[in-house]
Parts: C-alpha cells; sequence; structure tokens
C-alpha cells in the first residue's frame, strides 16, 4: 500500500543535526524550498540507509501521523499533488535514475579496505544553500589557526636564536675574546656599512677589471699570492710600490689593497699588493718569511709586467708596516753576514713607506691589552714574550749586531696620524730617532 507524499516546506528551519560518522551515505534525494514568488526550489542532498532512533539522543521515535500533526514540525501530509504536479513529475524521475546510479556505482566499487577507512575521516552532512551549493568553513577560523600556527613558529625561532647567541658569547668570552672585542667587530661592521656604496664600486673593479692580475704565486704556502695593478698606458717601464697590508696580524689579506692599487695605476704605477699567513696559520716568523719572499719575486719578476726594477718602492700599513719593517731590517742583517742573499737585496729599493706601523712591540703589549687584542694572543702572535725584542725594529735597531746593517738600508720615510689610537704616533717619532742615530743621517 503506498503511503502519504511529503512534500517539505523549507522556513527559517534550524540546521539538520549532524549524523554520526558510522552511518555512510548511499543515496540522493531532493529537497524542496519555498522561494519568495511562491515558486519551488530543488537542492541535493544524501540519505542514509537506516535511521535509528538514538541518533536523537533523548527523544522518542516518533511515528508519521505524530509528526504531520506536530505543531513545531515543518512538515504536512496531502493525498493531493502539489500544485506544480509536472516539476515533482520530472524531479521523481531524476531522483530513480540517480538512485539507480548509485546503487550500481555502488555494487561495482570494492569495499575499502580497513586501514583506508581508519586514515579517512569521515565525511559530514553539510547543509545546502539556496542555490544548490554547499555550506563552507568560514574562512577566518583557517586564517586565525595559520596565524596562530605562526606566531607559534616565531616564538620558537627566536627563542632558538637567542639560546645561540647566549652560548656563542659564553663560548667567545672562554676563549678570551670578550665583550670589548666583540663591540669593536661590531663597531667595523656598521663603519663597513657606511662606505658600502664605494666598497662596491672597488669590489667590481677588483674581480672585473683587465688591469687586475689577481693571486699571482710567489712561494709555496696557500697564502703566498700577490695581486698587480697595471697602468693602462704601456709607454716606457712604470715605477712599482710593494705594498704589505695591515689587520692586527690577524686578517690581513691582498684585497685591502685594492683601493691603493687602482688610485696608483690610474697615476701609471705598478702597485703589487702581496698577501701573508696570518695568526693561527702562522705567527710572526712566518709573516716576515712570506713578505721577503714576496718582494724578493717583485724584485726579480717585475720587468716581464712593464715595471722598472730600479725603482721599487716598499710601503707597509699598520701591522703590515711592522712586517715590511722587520723584512727588511732582517735582510740587511743578512747582507752584513754570511748568509745566503741571493733572493734579493735592499739596494733594490729606492725608499721605506711605513704608515701606521708599530715599531716597538714591548711598548704596545698593554696598549693592544686595552684595545682588545689581549696580551695571551698577542703573545701567541709574537712567538711569546722572549721575541718581543727580536720583532721590534726600533729595538734591533739599536743593538751592536744590527749598526753594520744600518747605512746599508734605503731612504725611510714614515706617516702616521696622531688622532689614530689603534698604534700610537709616538711609535713612529721612536723608531725614527733611533734610525737617525744609529746612521747619522739628516731628519727627513
Amino acid at each position: 500500500m503506498q503511503g502519504p507524499r511529503v512534500s517539505v516546506l523549507v522556513a527559517e528551519s534550524p540546521l539538520p543535526v549532524r549524523r554520526p560518522p558510522e552511518h555512510r551515505r548511499t543515496g540522493t534525494v531532493v529537497r524542496l524550498r519555498a522561494l519568495a514568488g511562491g515558486g519551488l526550489g530543488a537542492g541535493r542532498s544524501v540519505v542514509l540507509t537506516r535511521w535509528p532512533a538514538e541518533l536523537l539522543p533523548g527523544h522518542k521515535k516518533l511515528s508519521l501521523s505524530q509528526l504531520c500533526t506536530g505543531s513545531d514540525q515543518s512538515i504536512r501530509t496531502t493525498e493531493e499533488p502539489p500544485p506544480q504536479e509536472s516539476l515533482l513529475a520530472a524531479m521523481k524521475v531524476e531522483l530513480t535514475a540517480r538512485t539507480s546510479q548509485t546503487s550500481k556505482a555502488g555494487e561495482e566499487t570494492p569495499p575499502p579496505s580497513p586501514s583506508a577507512s581508519a586514515a579517512s575521516p569521515p565525511a559530514e552532512d553539510a547543509p545546502l544553500l539556496p542555490d544548490a551549493g554547499v555550506r563552507r568553513r568560514p574562512a577566518c577560523g583557517r586564517f586565525s589557526q595559520r596565524s596562530g600556527s605562526f606566531r607559534r613558529e616565531v616564538s620558537r625561532a627566536a627563542a632558538e636564536t637567542f639560546l645561540l647567541t647566549r652560548l656563542t658569547l659564553i663560548l667567545l668570552r672562554y676563549l678570551g675574546i670578550g665583550y670589548r672585542w666583540i663591540r669593536q667587530f661590531l663597531a667595523l661592521c656598521c663603519y663597513t656599512l657606511l662606505l658600502m656604496p664605494g666598497f662596491i664600486q672597488v669590489v667590481y673593479y677588483y674581480f672585473f677589471s683587465s688591469q687586475v692580475h689577481r693571486s699571482v704565486v710567489y712561494g709555496d704556502q696557500p697564502r703566498n699570492r700577490l695581486d698587480l695593478y697595471i697602468p693602462t698606458s704601456t709607454t716606457g717601464l712604470k715605477p712599482v710600490v710593494a705594498f704589505v697590508t695591515g689587520g692586527a696580524w690577524i686578517i690581513g689579506y691582498k684585497g685591502w689593497g685594492a683601493l691603493l692599487g687602482r688610485r696608483l695605476a690610474e697615476r701609471g704605477i705598478i702597485v703589487a699588493c702581496i698577501d701573508y699567513r696570518n695568526f693561527p696559520q702562522g705567527t710572526i716568523g712566518d709573516m716576515v718569511e712570506d713578505a721577503s719572499q714576496g718582494i724578493a719575486f717583485v724584485c726579480k719578476n717585475i720587468a716581464s709586467y712593464g715595471g722598472d726594477p730600479s725603482r721599487i718602492y716598499l710601503v707597509g700599513q699598520s701591522a703590515g708596516a711592522h712586517i715590511a719593517a722587520c723584512a727588511l731590517l732582517n735582510q740587511a742583517i743578512r747582507e752584513c753576514g754570511e748568509e745566503d742573499t741571493s733572493s734579493w737585496s735592499v739596494s733594490q729599493l729606492k725608499a721605506y713607506f711605513g704608515i701606521s706601523g708599530g715599531y716597538n712591540l714591548l711598548n704596545l703589549v698593554d696598549h693592544f691589552h686595552r684595545r682588545g687584542l689581549y696580551r695571551s694572543i698577542f703573545l701567541s702572535i709574537m712567538e711569546g714574550e722572549e721575541s718581543l725584542q727580536k720583532f721590534s725594529p726600533q729595538v734591533m735597531i739599536m743593538q751592536s749586531s744590527a749598526r753594520s746593517a744600518v747605512p746599508l738600508l734605503p731612504r725611510i720615510i714614515l706617516f702616521h696620524g696622531t688622532s689614530d689610537y689603534s698604534i700610537p704616533s709616538v711609535e713612529r717619532i721612536l723608531f725614527g730617532v733611533a734610525e737617525i742615530k744609529c746612521s747619522k743621517r739628516s731628519p727627513v
């Protein structure tokens, strides 16, 4: 016996109750909605194979007649067909076709494996919109979840960065590099940022200019390299400058002379920037040896690059001035004795220019310690406290063993700024006075 036809009047009804996940969707049904113009709107949803009573906790299972007479229900029964009979007939035909397609697809599709069933979450019955669409979760919820996750990641990264920075500072302090050294390093970084526009131009010139011959080998050690800056003019032999860069005996590099090499090359002077081993790759003895080998290479081979071997000038800056002075004095002492002097001779140098150099290490230990280059590190660079006199040109030039070597030295010209606090300017005066006393020359 056929039951009564049921049509659904969609008014302002609450959202349907969410169904438990263990019930599967097995069919399709059409919901009718009352529109403003008196017509009917259709939407597609799903039905279950069974509707157990426990889906509505606390409610009894109602019969169809009770549902039809309930005052709070939006369901009514009628024995007569609805006003739009043709539309309902078409919907019934479509519903029958879709139900048969769904049942066939269910028979052909194999049941899912237990693992796949456990992995895939159950779908939820989403309410229909008037245009037969599905109501989606608001985007603000997803945005708040993502923003919360992003904040947690940022907080975790900040905590880890703080921890690593703190451990790094503790390690540097344990190694003897305190906050004063770090402060000086940060100040140097800020100074470098201010000079960045000009620095970029010099770097571009250093790496891409055809006038620069980089990393010319002059010895067997990995740092035995020098850069040559060749003038554009090729007429005649050019004067030559052998430049030893500074760097506190720790960060010296041949590339620091790029600006000087560029400016002098524009004026027709060949510049050879000599690199050498730094601490901890080597100590002061290794640095002086490397500089001496670089000077010897320039004296022997500069003619093949267009330089004049009779016009070679030695220039050193800061720590490079100290290293160059030690190499020059040691070579003069060798020439006075019986040691081999076949590498080069001090007579090949026209003059020595010392810029902001330190020439008495005995007076500089405490000064460098106050400036951040601690006593233990400085003495390690200088091969111990007993070697300070050996590598102090001002002290060596006053000793009797070096008196005969002083007349062989070329002309010495010292520059030092009075506002230079890295090395006291009095070092220039003392070394100049000692050299004048020993050589009996007139002051420059």
